[in-house]
């Protein structure tokens, strides 16, 4: 039960025990609510039969005080049981999450987009928070609560009283559960609308400089007022479906007070049952129906609530990516020895690539767009695990190793750098936590950040703004080889570390990185030949193979696709208006 319990609802196996305690705990306090009214029927036994005498009032007094203290002991322990540790286990269902995403490899992230991922994190947690804490433990606790009084009824007085009374509760459950299935449905569809106006929004905010270059605003806002209008239309087409169930089942509660008061009549009349039972029952069943609807509702909820519980299961039951915390390679040459490998299993990128980056040589990357550079150093660092082959660092497999150990050993500067709403201090230190500020400074020196960081209003403590906004599209790149140059680990991975700079900036930077690269393994990515001429192994790749490698001085003895994208481009750049 505990593990259907995490996969159903996304619990933790905590959760899951907590989770049965509440339902125990709400079952119990609706027993002890239902108390009163046995008090109240003892009472009124006692006066219709005339057996009420002085010392059974004592008795009364003291039952009602006992019950009332039971009732608030309950209600203190339900909620405890119910809310606090469902606030407990939402904190852990976040961080599971967290830590699950931190550890899963970057194909899983092909499949999602960030819209998606922010609603796994924020909206669906939510909505799961309030189903654990308010629907589920009281469907369940409900229905123990019912089936034992119901049970205990039936041996207790005439049985034909309590299937008129009780005959209605079933059947109503079974209308709710007949359209769980297209419950299920429709709040599939509702997520996708959803989610495809989140990312019309996000879309929208972030492309807002080019729709307004392009002045296609108004086309856009059109299309992003199309996909609100689907949610809205969605959302009524839902909450229609539902209400036409849960009112229905409610209706046929309705009919359970006709069919206790007929029932009860006619054997009332026939002198079958007395008028204290007949009146017990009418009583009973307007305590026990109103909470039953309520119950039914979020029943409902609840059905509506698995999709969620799926997207969540979906994240903390993927595969992750796993290996030694222990690295015993010997240097830090990487290999790429027949590997293949396909995002999809449609499309190979790569087909049986070999080639060797040596320590302390510079290793790189060249050829037409879609060659598979950018794929090759996500392999090395283990981004993605191939399909094929074998790649290793230092003569140990970076299958076998855990990621996290792995890319201890790399400093990669992205073609894209990523920014945060920081400090610019804070924003470098990211490459080594803890390191000191004269260590950053002195890094942000080795990048040529200095000189523009000097320019700021606040120096390094400058805020830059939401992916460094407040940046040029240079400094931003160099701010992202500081990180490098602080983490200064025995490889160095460069996706066009350099397209974002001017000539000027690009040579100082490549001074500076010849220091760095030092008796490190290199692995660099360019489309200009000027960043690579210096490179002491050159690996031209096209359409997913190693067309040719050797070094520049090998590629150039003859007509080679290297030699040729070098003059293409020595053309390219005399070329004037």
């Amino acid at each position: 039960m505990i593990e259907r319990l995490k996969h159903k609802y996304a619990l933790s196996t905590q959760g899951a025990k907590d989770m049965i305690r509440a339902c125990i705990s709400v079952a119990v306090t609706d027993i002890i609510l239902m108390m009163p009214a046995g008090i109240l029927y003892s009472l009124i036994k006692d006066l219709l039969e005339g057996t009420l005498s002085a010392d059974r009032i004592p008795f009364y007094a003291v039952g009602s005080v006992i019950v009332l203290i039971l009732i608030a002991v309950s209600n203190f322990i339900q909620y405890n049981a119910t809310f606090l540790t469902t606030y407990r286990e939402s904190g852990v269902r976040r961080t599971a999450i967290a830590e699950k995403l931190r550890k899963l490899p970057l194909s899983y992230f092909g499949k999602k987009n960030i819209a998606d991922l922010t609603t796994n994190i924020m909206g669906d947690c939510a909505q799961i928070e309030t189903a654990s804490s308010h629907w589920i433990p009281e469907l369940i606790g409900a229905v123990i609560s019912v089936s034992l009084v119901g049970v205990s009824l039936f041996f207790a007085f005439d049985w034909r009283m309590v299937l008129a009374s009780f005959w209605v509760i079933p059947v109503a459950f079974i209308i709710i559960i007949t359209c769980s299935g297209a419950e299920k449905n429709a709040v599939r569809k509702n997520s996708a609308v959803k989610l495809a106006m989140t990312d019309g929004i996000q879309e929208c905010l972030e492309s807002i400089r080019d729709l307004r270059a392009n002045n296609a605003e108004g086309r856009y806002m059109d299309e992003l007022e199309t996909k609100i209008k689907d949610v809205e239309k969605m959302a009524l087409f839902t909450e229609l479906k539902m209400a036409v169930y849960v009112n229905s089942s409610s209706i046929i509660l309705k009919i359970g007070i006709g069919t206790t008061a007929v029932v009860g009549g006619a054997l009332f009349a026939r002198g079958e049952i007395s008028l204290l039972t007949f009146f017990m029952f009418l009583m009973l069943v307007s305590r026990l129906y109103d909470p039953m609807q309520i119950t039914l509702q979020n029943f409902a909820a609840i059905i509506s609530c698995g999709i969620q519980c799926e997207r969540l299961d979906d994240v903390l039951s993927a595969k992750i990516q796993t290996g030694s915390e222990e690295l015993n390679n010997k240097g830090y040459d990487i290999v790429f020895d027949h590997v293949g490998f396909s995002y999809s299993d449609e499309t190979d990128v790569l087909k049986d690539v070999s080639f060797t980056a040596k320590q302390g040589e510079v290793t790189a990357l060249i050829g037409p767009s879609g060659g598979g550079k950018t794929t090759i150093s996500r392999l090395a660092a283990r981004f993605w695990d191939i399909n094929n082959g074998k790649i290793t660092l230092g003569g140990e497999p970076v299958s076998g190793i855990d990621p996290e150990t792995l890319l201890k050993n790399y400093s990669i500067v992205f073609q894209d750098v990523t920014l945060f709403n920081n400090s610019v201090m804070e924003n470098i230190r990211i490459g080594r936590e803890g390191a000191t500020d004269e260590e950053v400074m002195e890094a942000a020196r080795l990048a040529n950040c200095d000189q523009f960081v000097q320019m700021l209003p606040d120096k390094y403590d400058t805020y830059i703004g939401e992916n460094g906004s407040e940046l040029s599209g240079g400094e931003r790149q160099r701010i992202s080889i500081a990180r490098a140059f602080l983490k200064n680990a025995p490889v160095i991975l460069l996706d066009e570390a350099t397209a974002s700079l001017d000539a000027e900036n690009e040579t100082a930077i490549q001074e500076a990185l010849s220091r760095l690269i030092r008796d490190k393994t290199v692995m660099i990515i360019a489309h200009r030949m000027r960043t690579i001429a210096n490179a002491d192994h050159i690996v031209v790749l096209k359409d997913g193979i190693v067309a040719e490698q050797g070094s520049p001085e090998f590629l150039n003895s003859y007509d080679s696709l290297y030699s040729r994208m070098t003059r293409q481009q020595m053309v390219t750049q005399n070329w004037k208006m």
